[in-house]
């Protein structure tokens, strides 16, 4: 893959304009634009396939607007599209157009099809003479085709009051084949922070209107759009893209009217048909109602296979203490559990990973022979997390991949976590967050006892930044990438740490 230098990178988001005469190749003569300005939220492109992608785009010249219409008429527009092998449009390869209609907030998912596998394309979209910003996003390999390297990088957590993202004008500069987006893309709360990102709406999200405003805010941020315009994208929701912590069809407990359970179900509804119109997802993952099936499995020719779960929609509420062992307590919900046991059961790829929201590895806060758990997390879920990693031990080099906790791990998934002599069987790899949390520390004083009461985790830091992995049919490499600071601009990248897993051999060592 070729690598996007600064200059690559300005061509990509600078739009079409910037492209010159070449930025009309393969377009007939423009119509008059109903709108002006109309790309403000940039471009993206999503859940790859061999022979194609999901080109995303949004239609909004004011997208703050406060009803949520992005400044819209109140009428379908028709967008035209373009495919080309080459940043510069000489050799267009697909094209066509769809229809962003306003019960949509004039979103555009075009589902392209009929492209090579594994091979890098340029996509573009115009509305009368008004053209996009430039994406550059890249097909998958065909299932089973050998594959011997394949790159991405995976972050979580970005509340925009919280920091700047700097963490994503560095992702942006990466070679990588995909990034995966674990959770928490928009947080819902009414916080303004003090760096001068205060979120819009200035209150808590509660309808379909504030959050595509809250949606359009995150997704006018340049850094972000730079990391969108880069790759192709896989995102799953963890809580914050409805409310923080809820279960189910249970809200967080509070004094507000969604505490009623047909509600909360109405409140999330909104929010997800909010999430669905601004992210790069197949119409397949269309809402309908309170309901969106977001698990689904992408393949990299013979070396990946990635399974997004969804572990928020399907779980039962969090509980205290012992009644965490309950054997019937669910955090994957039926179908999608015999959905991914099924599929750990069948041919797989050379690695098996499990992208995912919440801490899948036991996790014990406590000094002594006392323990505490986070009921947020798969401890609380204790016998299907046992259930689940034990099928992981029997497939092909399984990693799990996290978000959520705002803070880098890496830790041993064990036969037993009671033992730390028993055979590790798998190994997770959990990701600090973009910005939540302002701009972290290396670690505090928790982590101590954290280390030492679970021998199996091996690392904590506590900056913020992403994980960039690099999978070969030998190994897979860690990188931590990380900045010293979020909460102002400019903070350079370093990688903090860099972790090894050996094929075949599950567990990370530090190099």
């Amino acid at each position: 893959m070729t690598d996007l230098s600064p200059t690559r990178r300005q061509v990509l988001i600078a739009g079409g304009a910037a492209l010159g005469a070449a930025a009309f190749a393969g377009w007939g003569t423009a119509s008059a634009s109903p709108v002006r300005d109309p790309f403000t939220l940039g471009v993206a492109s999503g859940d790859p396939l061999p022979d194609g992608v999901v080109l995303w785009t949004r239609l909004a010249p004011e997208p703050l607007a406060a009803d949520g219409l992005g400044g819209m008429p109140s009428k379908a527009v028709p967008v035209e599209w373009q495919v080309a092998a080459d940043e510069r449009f000489r050799h267009v390869v697909r094209a066509g157009a769809e229809i962003a209609r306003p019960e949509s907030a004039h979103t555009v998912h075009a589902e392209v099809s009929g492209l090579r596998p594994g091979a890098e394309y340029f996509y573009r979209f115009r509305v009368g003479n008004e053209i996009s910003p430039v994406g550059r996003t890249k097909t998958a390999p065909r299932p089973g085709a050998r594959l011997d390297r394949f790159s991405f990088a995976f972050a979580s957590c970005q509340n925009y009051p919280d920091g700047f993202y700097t963490a994503h004008a560095h992702l942006a500069q990466e070679d990588l084949d995909l990034v995966a987006f674990l959770g928490d893309y928009i947080y819902e709360g009414n916080g303004q922070g003090s760096i001068g990102r205060g979120h819009t709406p200035a209150a808590e999200t509660f309808n379909l209107a504030d959050y595509r405003v809250r949606l359009a805010q995150y997704k006018g941020d340049a850094d972000l759009q730079a990391a969108h315009a880069a790759f192709p994208w896989a995102v799953v929701f963890d809580d914050h893209e409805v409310e923080n912590n809820w279960a189910g069809d249970i809200s967080q407990p509070d004094t507000e009217p969604d505490q009623d359970p047909a509600v909360f179900r109405q409140r999330r509804a909104q929010a997800f048909q909010a999430y669905w119109e601004h992210m790069p997802l197949r119409r397949a993952q269309r809402p309908s109602g309170p309901d969106i099936r977001i698990f689904r499995r992408l393949t990299f020719g013979d070396l990946v296979d990635v399974h997004l779960l969804d572990t928020r929609q399907y779980r039962d509420d969090q509980v205290a203490g012992d009644a965490r062992l309950d054997p019937s307590r669910t955090i994957l919900g039926a179908q999608q559990k015999e959905w991914l046991l099924r599929n750990l059961s069948g041919p797989t790829a050379r690695w098996n990973v499990l992208a995912q929201q919440v801490f899948f590895a036991q996790r014990d806060f406590t000094s002594g022979t006392a323990d505490s758990f986070s009921d947020d997390a798969w401890d609380n879920y204790y016998v299907e997390r046992n259930l689940v990693r034990s099928k992981l031990a029997q497939a092909s080099n399984p990693v799990v991949i996290t978000g959520d906790v705002h803070a880098n791990y890496v830790a041993d998934v064990k036969a037993d976590f009671e033992d730390p002599a028993s055979a590790t069987v798998a190994t997770e790899l959990v990701g600090t967050s973009i910005s939540s949390g302002g701009d972290g520390t290396d670690q505090n004083s928790g982590d101590r006892v954290q280390l030492a009461e679970n021998p199996h985790i091996k690392f904590i830091n506590r900056k913020r930044g992403y994980v960039r992995n690099t999978i070969t049919r030998d190994s897979w490499t860690a990188d931590y990438r990380i900045v010293d600071y979020v909460t102002r601009p400019g903070a350079p990248v370093q990688t903090r740490a860099s972790f090894v897993i050996e094929a075949g051999r599950a567990g990370a060592r530090q190099v």
